[in-house]
């Protein structure tokens, strides 16, 4: 799968409690993703970390169908980010999928193209930045996340009128109950098809003044978001997600951020900093992240950070923290767990 890398995505941290509510650890979907535990708590990930997530999410489930409703049946209101907040305020449906579909320029890689024909309203999922679809588990949350978008801001039972998925979803039977209409499978696209007159119910959670508040600031994130990270903060964030697949040369990561390695040695000068400063850096502070989750021990911790022994490890952790890992976990994992 070709992504570009360019754009990075933050999942919300309601999803991860969401997996939780299902009865599955977030740290067995990182796993499955093969990604780094602590992407669980710095949540900023590129296109392909973000499918490989959705991807372990649905495989550790089993049935397509049955995690799409489980997911967007214990998503929480409270939990949303600002973005998708404001959707929930919004005047009225029609308001509200407007919103979604702005804002969802700042989630990359899904866009939304809505529709309005006759008596229908269709929505399509397409993707941004990819020349692959996303797992069919995150196309089905997308368009099932739109209907209950619906549903808690009316107050009322809607049902969509038509839904098409391009690839199988898992149990039809499942997906029919929850949408209310017929699945269609096998279709040139992804879409939700609504009735045009719902748009118009008002939502009985409108709240114009919270909108006043958040719009113009969600307004100025999307337009700015473009130049909002630094050098430092990007190439500390490539090798923290690298560290485990041994990509710890400056080489790499100038590739992956499509300029030489001089380019970027001397974008790091101008931001006061080198390579070789972010690498220890990385390293130090995903060992104490690793540290405090007892549940991985220190030969685990030293893999997880690039050592290739748990010496190397100890001599590191020493020079950062005047002190060996496992007695540094036991005086501050301890005291917080007291």
């Amino acid at each position: 799968m070709k992504l570009h890398t360019t754009k990075y995505i933050k999942f919300p941290s309601g999803f991860w409690s969401g997996l939780q509510q299902l009865g599955i650890a977030p740290r067995d979907v990182a796993r499955q993703a093969g990604l780094p535990l602590t992407v669980i708590t710095e949540p900023k990930v590129t296109a392909a970390e973000y499918f490989a997530i959705w991807q372990a999410f649905s495989d550790l489930i089993g049935d397509i169908a049955k995690a799409i409703i489980g997911l967007v049946s214990v998503f929480e209101s409270a939990q949303f980010p600002p973005d998708v907040l404001a959707t929930y305020h919004a005047r009225d449906y029609r308001d509200a999928l407007c919103r979604m579909a702005r804002y969802k320029q700042m989630c990359p890689p899904e866009r939304l193209l809505i529709m309005e024909e006759g008596e229908e309203c269709t929505i399509e999922l397409e993707w941004q930045h990819t020349e692959e679809p996303g797992p069919e588990v995150l196309v089905g949350i997308t368009l099932a996340y739109l209907l209950e978008l619906g549903r808690r801001g009316t107050g009322k039972a809607l049902n969509a009128r038509r839904v098409e998925f391009s690839r199988p979803m898992g149990d039809v039977q499942t997906l029919e109950a929850y949408f209310g209409c017929p699945i269609q499978i096998g279709t040139s696209g992804n879409r939700l098809t609504l009735r045009r007159q719902d748009l118009d119910i008002p939502f009985a959670t409108y709240n114009e003044e919270l909108l006043e508040i958040l719009t113009p600031v969600l307004d100025r994130t999307l337009n700015e978001k473009q130049n909002t990270t630094s050098i430092t903060e990007t190439v500390k964030w490539i090798i923290k997600r690298s560290l485990m697949g041994g990509l710890l040369d400056i080489q790499s990561v100038a590739k992956e951020l499509n300029m030489s390695d001089r380019t970027l040695q001397r974008r790091l000068t101008e931001e006061a900093t080198s390579f070789k400063h972010l690498l220890t850096q990385a390293r130090h502070e995903q060992a104490r992240a690793y540290l405090a989750d007892p549940s991985l021990d220190i030969k685990e911790v030293a893999c997880l950070v690039g050592y290739e022994n748990q010496n190397s490890f100890y001599r590191a952790f020493r020079i950062w923290e005047g002190d060996t890992p496992s007695h540094w976990r036991s005086e501050n994992v301890g005291s917080h767990n007291k």
